[in-house]
Parts: structure tokens; C-alpha cells; sequence
């Protein structure tokens, strides 16, 4: 912890740095997070754009110097694409379309950030000029941008519906006041199916008369013209002269604009004034980030803990609209609740669990959200953008739904789930003895689900002649294997339940005793080579990969000793990434070996070298919340190793004393007594019982009380 103890803020929202994460060294390899405006878990985010967005690209990043405009953005994370998108621009004096033309210099001292408000000022065209101020605010499928516009100026208001390929749509309605505009464009369309019926709707509705209004298409200008078509399309709107401001109000649909109307009406009625949407949007984040309170706490670490907690708040998205949902599955519209962007193969780490505390009322629908999308599909996705892509590895889903399961969420079609994830487990896709699955292989018609199943169904392990990244496929499947068989085990699915488990050790028939590393293997069993099959990673980094039988791990590294020295090993010399997700568990893995020692001084060191206060604050791509969703399991004291468990994995807490809601009116409070002059604080009671061990059941923890950490 730096600097004195800070008091507790009126607000915790604006504790939050929406700029921690903009930037890196890396083009890619940093947090990737936008200082997007919108509600928890909003369906359309709205977003400062200083750059063209695509995929490993997002529309904003902190050292840019230039604006180009304001999205209405899908985009999840750097290395995914965007959908259904649009972009607009106020500008002054004349009509600028191309990004280049229209850019303006970006003053970061006329911005403000905030989760429910964003501002900045700036000069409109390139060589300067009166201030143009924009500023905005969103709830989940709306927005609304009040401009305040030079007197002395023609105000203009340029709009884009599409960029290239698919394109978009535009159409001016002068005496509404409308305009509406759709996107058809999906950057990672070529990763899934064709999806004709997709369009991401948008209903515009202003405050001013038009005074005049037109449409452009590949940078051609039509003035009066009311609608447009094509590639790279948009329109404009320019207001009476002596306007000074206009007020926006933008509601999304991925239904139809009829739905968009009605989204807006329901969020951002005509009545609303831009300071009360405001405050509404900000009382809505504030009742989230006020679930906890902290003590001891410096400024320093509040504002990297309260954005932390901001950044879990946002994935997945909502993709219903009041009782309705496109599927991107089947393209078609359903009657029902859904969500989307699940980064499953980082999320289910610590993401979903951390929502199972902090927005239990919506861990229910996500599951029925997958479950919908294997019946409108025929898998659970891995990595939906909007639909399938076929993004990394493993069956990640399979994991996040035993683990709510086992947890105690039941709202949602039991079966079917369990239908879904048992398929995962069981069934080869089609074409498996065929293709090595590379990772982002462009759509051929089929879906990859667990790419390498059928020689993992033969030998018990992926064969690396057949399948790429077949050892960290290995081990990841026999993760989750043991993910379903506790479902399977709880629904008294018996023979499920002990041939998952049986696989659930196949992670044994790649571990080269000599080396004492995991290591490919072809089909006829040979090895293959030391650094073959891993995913964003090397042997190093799936050294401790086996959340699901640590101590089967430890007896076949030698024991806790030699468990241990090994786990030293991988810190002390550079084999451990935390900016990369496997190895997220790993300093828990002390607490097996009888070193919980170590662990508690690790935690600490991970947590001060990896998160901090500054635009390249956060080591890795946040991963929709799975970086900050460890940052905040491990300052509070707790992990969760092993979904599925019921269990977790205790650590040492950051701050003297934390208060944490908990689901059920329930409360916990976390204290650490000696934090400053103690590396260790090994006593642990709850609820005044001294612990065992430094695990503790879910269950009990979340009935609330008390978990103290103390010296000897």
C-alpha cells in the first residue's frame, strides 16, 4: 500500500480512473480497456474514438492525439472485433468525412471520464477554431449527447452507418427530427456464419430543427438527400444558424428500429434532461461499487480497486431488449433474456465467480443465455462475437455453469445445461480427424467446440500430430471434465460422473517425469517436441495447470517439497506471466504444499507489480474483467483455484479491513490485523474458529460473519 490512508469518497464511482488500461508499450499487450460510457453490463457502450477500431484494435487509446469522433461500440476487448457500430462527429464551419480530414487535436486536459459521463472540448478542423463541447451519457441500449456548438459557427453534425464490406444505412427524416441509421458489419465475420438477418439498429432524435441535412457514400457528398446505402456510407445534419446547442438522444436495437424507438423511450424518455440521465446512470453505478467499503486504504489503491470493480461490472453484455433477443445463433428474434461477449477462456477463472457475489441476480440468465445458444446453435460458443468464432480453446462454458451449479444457482433449464456440456464432453465436431484447428480459422461451416476430442477420447490425450495446441487442449479439457462430472455427480448422473473424473487425470499421460513438464505427444504415443502444443504460453506456463487434482499433481513433481521448489522456480526466474491467464492460480498453489508462507508474500508483490494508477496501469488485456477480477479476489484475501469446487484458496488481505455485501442481505467483513508489520499473518479465524486449513468453503462464506487474518 503507498501513500497515507485515504478517507472514504461520497462516491465511489468517482473513485474510479476510467484511464487505467489505455495504454501500453505493446500495439496489443496492454489492458485494452476504452473509457467507454454506459450502465452496468450495457448492451451498446458509447466511446471517445481516437483511431479507426478492428480487430487487436480498439477506437481509443490513451497516447493518440487526436479525436475522430463518438462510437456506439460492441467491441469487448482489443483482439475482437466490432459489430453493429456507428460513429458520430460534431464539427463546425464545414464538412470533413474521411478520419484524417476530421480529426482534431485531442487536449487531454478538456476531457473528463467517468463511468456515467464523458466531456471533452476541442477545436473543430484541423487548423483550429471555436470550441466545439461534447458530452454524453448512456444507459444500457441508449445514449444521450448534449453539444454545445460556437454561435458564430455553422453546427454540423456528421454520422457514419457503415465502413467498408456489409456496410450500412441511413435515412433522414427532417420534419421527425430523426434519423436512422443500421450497421450490418461484423469485424470477426469471417471467424463464424453468415448472418444475413444481422443489423446493429440505431434511432436518432433531436432537440433542433435541420436546416439543411444530406447523405454521403464513399466520401461523394448528396446534399437533401434523405437515405443511403452501400459500403462506406453516412449522412449529415446541419442546425439553424445561431444554434449554440443540440441535445441527442440515441437508442440501440439489434431487433429492429421500431425496438430501438422503444429501448429509448423505456431508458431516456423524451422528458429527460441530460443532468438527470446523468445522475441516474451514476446512482445505478454507485449502488454497485458501494457493495464494498474499504478501510486503510490509500488513494492510490482505492482508485486501481474501484476500477478494478467498474471493469468486472461490464462483461458480459445484456442482449435483450424488455423481453425480446436477436440470436446470432439461428438469426432469428426469440421471446427471453440473453447476454454476450463471454471471454470464457479467461472468465471462468475468477470473472463469474466474482459476479456470483456481486451481481448474483444476473448469474441465472447467463447461464440460460448459453443454454439458448446451444439450442439455437447446437454448441455453447467459446468466445461469442456476436456468434461463433472460434476463438482459443476449450470448452470454457462447461466450467461456468458447474461452478454456479455447484454454488447453488439453479434458476435456468437444469437438464438442458447439463445436455449442453455433456456434448462438449462427449462429442467430437465434425470434421475432428480432419483438421488441426488452428486458433482463428477462417468459418468452413462448422463449429469447433473441443477441437482434438476424438484422439482424447482414444488415448486420454490430445495427439499433437493431429491437433495443434494439443497439450494445453489436454489439460484444459480434463479441467473440465471435472467441472461436468460435479454437476453430473449432484444430479445423480453416476456413470457421468465417474468416467468424467477418470479423464479428469488425463493431464498424467502428458507429464514427462524427466523434465518434470508437460510435454506433446503424437498419436502413437511418442513424444513430440519440448515446446509443442501450448496456447499463449510455453511449458513453463502450463506447468500448473491441474486446478482439479493438485495434490495428484504434487505426488507426481515429488512431493510438497519438491512442489514447492518448483513453484519458486517459476516465479524467481521469469517463468511466471500474470499477464496471461494460466497461470492466474498459481501462487495460490502454495496452500496445497504446506507453503502458505509463500504465497502471502507473493500476493502482495503481484499486486503492486502488475496493477497501478496510469493509463499502462494493467499489465495483460484486462480479458472483460478477468485481470481486475483477480486483482480484487486477491486483495480482499480469497480466491476461487478450482471452479466447481465449492472452495476457496486463502491468501492475505491488502487493506486492514474490507466490508463486502453479499448476496441475501448477508455481510462479510475481512480483517487483517498487523498488516504493516507483518509479512505473514498465517491465523486465520472465521467467525471467530481458527481454520485448519488456508481453504474455506463458499457456502459458509457467503452466509457472511467474519474472516480475520492474524500474526502467530
Amino acid at each position: 500500500m503507498s501513500g497515507k490512508a485515504a478517507k472514504t469518497a461520497k462516491f465511489h464511482v468517482d473513485e474510479v480512473s476510467m484511464m487505467i488500461g489505455t495504454d501500453g508499450s505493446h500495439e496489443t499487450e496492454y489492458g485494452g480497456t476504452t473509457p467507454a460510457v454506459g450502465t452496468p453490463f450495457a448492451m451498446t457502450q458509447w466511446c471517445a474514438a481516437t483511431r479507426i477500431n478492428g480487430i487487436s484494435r480498439t477506437m481509443y487509446r490513451h497516447c493518440d492525439s487526436v479525436l475522430i469522433g463518438f462510437m456506439g461500440t460492441h467491441q469487448p476487448a482489443i483482439w475482437m472485433g466490432d459489430y453493429g457500430f456507428m460513429t458520430l462527429m460534431p464539427q463546425s464551419g464545414e464538412l470533413k468525412i474521411k478520419a484524417k480530414d476530421r480529426q482534431v487535436r485531442l487536449d487531454r486536459g478538456k476531457e473528463v471520464a467517468k463511468p456515467y459521463y464523458y466531456k471533452v472540448s476541442y477545436a473543430s478542423g484541423k487548423h483550429g477554431g471555436s470550441e466545439i463541447t461534447t458530452e454524453m451519457t448512456a444507459t444500457s441500449r441508449a445514449s444521450f449527447f448534449h453539444v454545445t456548438y460556437p454561435k458564430d459557427e455553422k453546427a454540423l453534425l456528421y454520422l457514419e452507418a457503415g465502413r467498408e464490406n456489409e456496410g450500412g444505412f441511413i435515412r433522414i427524416y427532417p420534419d421527425k427530427r430523426e434519423v436512422h441509421i443500421y450497421n450490418k458489419e461484423r469485424h470477426d465475420a469471417h471467424l463464424g456464419p453468415a448472418l444475413p438477418g444481422f443489423k446493429g439498429y440505431y434511432v436518432l432524435k433531436f432537440s433542433q430543427d435541420f436546416a439543411d441535412y444530406g447523405t454521403w457514400r464513399d466520401g461523394a457528398v448528396s446534399g437533401k438527400s434523405v437515405q443511403a446505402e452501400g459500403g462506406s456510407v453516412g449522412g449529415y445534419v446541419e442546425f439553424p444558424a445561431g444554434t449554440t446547442w443540440v441535445d441527442v438522444r440515441i437508442g440501440s436495437s439489434f431487433i429492429d428500429f421500431e425496438q430501438a424507438a422503444v429501448n429509448l423511450s423505456k431508458e431516456i424518455p423524451a422528458r429527460s434532461s441530460f443532468a438527470s440521465v446523468t445522475k441516474k446512470v451514476k446512482k445505478e453505478w454507485e449502488e454497485k461499487l458501494s457493495k464494498i467499503d474499504l478501510e486503510g486504504a490509500s488513494e492510490e489503491d482505492r482508485t486501481i480497486f474501484y476500477t478494478a470493480f467498474f471493469r468486472t461490472l461490464q462483461y458480459p453484455r445484456e442482449f435483450s431488449e424488455y423481453g425480446r433477443y436477436y440470436s446470432p445463433f439461428d438469426d432469428k428474434v426469440h421471446q427471453g433474456v440473453s447476454y454476450n461477449a463471454y471471454s470464457l477462456w479467461d472468465t471462468f477463472r475468477a470473472e463469474h465467480p466474482w459476479l456470483q457475489i456481486m451481481a448474483p441476480e444476473r448469474v441465472d440468465d447467463m447461464v440460460t443465455a448459453l443454454v439458448q445458444m446451444y439450442e439455437e446453435g447446437g454448441w455453447i460458443p467459446k468466445w461469442p462475437n456476436p456468434t461463433y468464432t472460434n476463438i482459443m480453446i476449450g470448452t470454457h462454458a462447461d466450467a461456468v455453469i458447474a461452478d454456479a451449479y455447484v454454488n447453488g444457482f439453479r434458476d435456468y433449464d437444469v437438464e438442458k445445461a447439463y445436455e449442453a456440456i455433456r456434448k462438449d464432453a462427449y462429442v467430437p465436431p465434425t470434421g475432428d480427424d480432419k483438421s488441426r484447428w488452428g486458433d482463428r480459422e477462417w468459418w468452413n461451416g462448422g463449429y469447433e467446440a473441443r477441437g482434438g476430442l476424438t484422439n482424447y477420447l482414444k488415448n486420454g490425450y490430445v495427439a499433437d500430430d493431429k491437433t495443434n495446441e494439443s497439450v494445453a487442449r489436454t489439460l484444459e479439457f480434463a479441467l473440465s471434465d471435472y467441472c461436468i462430472a460435479q454437476m453430473a455427480k449432484a444430479l445423480g448422473k453416476t456413470a457421468d460422473y465417474e468416467d468424467l473424473m477418470r479423464r479428469a487425470k488425463n493431464y498424467r499421460y502428458l507429464y514427462n517425469p524427466k523434465t518434470k513438464l508437460f510435454q506433446a505427444r503424437n498419436a502413437d504415443g511418442s513424444w513430440a517436441g519440448e515446446h509443442s502444443g501450448f496456447t499463449e504460453g510455453a511449458n513453463w506456463t502450463y506447468q500448473f495447470c491441474v486446478m482439479q487434482d493438485v495434490q495428484g499433481l504434487i505426488d507426481l513433481m515429488g512431493g510438497d517439497e519438491s512442489f514447492a521448489a518448483a513453484l519458486d522456480n517459476v516465479f524467481d526466474n521469469g517463468h511466471y506471466r500474470h499477464d496471461n491467464e494460466p497461470g492466474h492460480h498459481y501462487v495460490y498453489l502454495y496452500n496445497y504444499c504446506g507453503r502458505f508462507d509463500k504465497a502471502q508474500e507473493r500476493i502482495p508483490e503481484i499486486l503492486d507489480t502488475h496493477y497501478r494508477n496510469g493509463a499502462d496501469g494493467l499489465s495483460g488485456n484486462d480479458d472483460c474483467g478477468q485481470m481486475s477480477a483477480w486483482y480484487l479476489f486477491s486483495s480482499l484475501g480469497f480466491y476461487p483455484v478450482t471452479p466447481a469446487s465449492g472452495e476457496y484458496a486463502l491468501g492475505i488481505p491488502r487493506f486492514p479491513s474490507a466490508r463486502v455485501e453479499l448476496p441475501q442481505g448477508k455481510v462479510l467483513t475481512v480483517r487483517a490485523e498487523g498488516l504493516k508489520e507483518h509479512k505473514h499473518l498465517p491465523v486465520i479465524l472465521f467467525n471467530g474458529k481458527k481454520l485448519d486449513a488456508p481453504f474455506i468453503d463458499i457456502r459458509d462464506l457467503m452466509k457472511g460473519g467474519v474472516l480475520e487474518f492474524k500474526a502467530e
